[in-house]
């Protein structure tokens, strides 16, 4: 198995390196990040490190693909993630770089991706019913509100009620329903 890049001309979706440990921990030691996520709070080297064995774990089981957003396959701005068993996506973009499209460009991609190349016929979002800004990325990704009971999961010490936004296979570009 070897690197992976996903690009669509605009942003590029490459792996973690050793080399992004720093940026890592600039980008997700955020409370923003730390109060929609269930990454560690504070964010810093150590725990970026740790993230990123995690990450290469996880790639290697092929139970989960975590990569890096970036502009130009360079400096990464943000994360976007996929649960291979559950088609559950996540993100997350550093403060700096947000309102500039990029989750949703990056969770179009990786959507796409797991469609095509892994054969997900559904692909999932869980998102709170406050988060305003990611139900606009759900929905300028093409995603769908399920009507789904909501989920309730613990993090950072305190409860999330999730709602889940779906897109099925039958309504990526290109597909015939």
């Amino acid at each position: 198995m070897g690197p992976l890049t996903l690009t669509d001309g605009e942003i590029v979706l490459r792996e973690w390196t050793d080399a992004d440990v720093p940026a890592m921990a600039e980008l997700f030691d955020d409370p923003a990040v730390a109060h929609r996520t269930p990454l560690a709070s504070p964010f810093d080297e150590a725990a970026a490190t740790a993230y990123l064995t995690m990450i290469r774990r996880t790639r290697a089981d092929g139970t989960r693909l975590h990569l890096a957003i970036t502009r130009d396959g360079g400096t990464p701005l943000g994360e976007v993630l996929l649960g291979v068993t559950s088609g559950a996506i996540g993100y997350a973009v550093g403060a700096a770089h947000r309102g500039q499209g990029l989750a949703h460009r990056a969770t179009r991609l990786l959507t796409a991706h797991a469609h095509a190349v892994l054969g997900l016929r559904r692909v999932i979002l869980q998102i709170e019913p406050d988060n305003a800004a990611s139900t606009a990325v759900a929905r300028a990704a093409g995603f769908r509100p399920t009507g789904e009971p909501p989920a309730t999961v613990r993090s950072n010490g305190r409860p999330h009620t999730l709602l889940t936004w779906a897109h099925d296979a039958a309504y990526a570009p290109g597909a015939t329903p």
